[in-house]
């Protein structure tokens, strides 16, 4: 994930498909964890938004006990991120209801994060994504669905999020 994040999208995608191909479909939060960072890795909005989908799916298998050798404390924290980076996407390809739902269920699950750090980074952009969709629903049909949030979120662990711009 390193790498990735550093800037060599490349190798870092070969790496993190590396580690899915060495996963079984039990690892959810292995499989989780690797599909979030490989949408950041993708340049093309469809297999982005794929792996998106693919890390939400992994996610309704973890269990918070399965994220703590990983870094992260609480299964129900890494929720918002996963809603944030998927609804962004459907937003982008042009599918605002789709992207409400997850803005919506991004929110709900909000409350668990913290006011400052990585709680307020996944806040804001929640925020933001919810003015999106208000814009896109405002322009009405056929118009522009507005920018990404300009970034993609990683949890690397508690306190150690980070922030890449979006297609990077």
């Amino acid at each position: 994930m390193g790498v990735a994040l550093g800037g060599n999208r490349t190798e870092g995608r070969r790496r993190l498909l590396a580690c899915w191909e060495g996963t079984g479909p039990g690892e959810h939060a292995h499989r989780c964890i690797l599909a979030h960072y490989l949408a950041d890795t993708e340049s093309d909005l469809p297999a982005e938004i794929a792996w998106d989908e693919a890390a939400l799916a992994e996610y309704a298998g973890v269990r918070d006990e399965d994220l703590v050798p990983l870094g992260i404390p609480s299964a129900r924290g890494f929720a918002p991120s996963l809603h944030l980076n998927l609804g962004d996407g459907y937003l982008r390809r042009g599918e605002p209801g789709r992207a409400r739902r997850h803005h919506v269920l991004g929110l709900a699950a909000a409350d668990v994060l913290g006011t400052e750090g990585y709680g307020a980074m996944i806040r804001a952009g929640l925020e933001n994504l919810g003015l999106r969709i208000e814009a896109a629903r405002n322009a009405g049909p056929g118009t522009a669905t507005g920018t990404s949030t300009g970034t993609t979120v990683h949890n690397a662990g508690p306190g150690t999020a980070t922030r890449t711009p979006a297609g990077t």
